[in-house]
């Protein structure tokens, strides 16, 4: 047996949490580096991401979608806000709530960052035929919808 058929059949490599723990480390330092420069980091493009489309959400539901606490998430708010990417308004249905909007430049910043972790991604896949990353990409996605939805309410600041 040759060492590559040795080391594609090592226990690790169908070992769920291994994998998922390497390929989750590789991305998020490539990801880091790819948001180094948005305030907030990796968390201020969730933000611009989850406020990019769409009804503008609450500070509230971002906090529950992204699963931040809602006293980090004023602060991450302020450093966007402060960068003139999003803007806080009072929700027309409740006025004691306030709605996050993107503005023109935060449009600008997400398009940009999101250049740059595409070309991450493709980095990190490299070796994939597009069908493996598209089943891939689901099943992830499929796994990650259902988890959210086990884990809402949980804080992981």
């Amino acid at each position: 047996m040759s060492s590559s058929d040795a080391a594609a059949t090592h226990p690790l490599e169908s070992d769920f949490g291994w994998t998922l723990g390497v390929v989750a480390k590789a991305y998020r330092r490539i990801a880091d580096d790819a948001v180094a420069t948005l305030p907030g980091g990796p968390r201020g493009y969730h933000i611009l991401a989850a406020v990019s489309d769409g009804q503008p959400p609450s500070q509230l539901a971002i906090a529950r979608q992204l699963g931040i606490d809602k006293t980090v998430l004023v602060h991450l708010l302020d450093d966007l806000e402060n960068a003139k990417l999003v803007t806080r308004r009072p929700d027309p249905a409740d006025r004691r709530a306030r709605q996050i909007v993107i503005t023109g430049k935060g449009r600008q910043t997400l398009r940009r960052a999101r250049e740059k972790l595409d070309a991450a991604e493709t980095a990190l896949t490299t070796g994939l035929r597009p069908a493996e990353l598209s089943a891939f990409k689901t099943a992830l996605a499929q796994i990650a919808r259902r988890t959210h939805t086990l884990a809402d309410g949980i804080d992981d600041c």
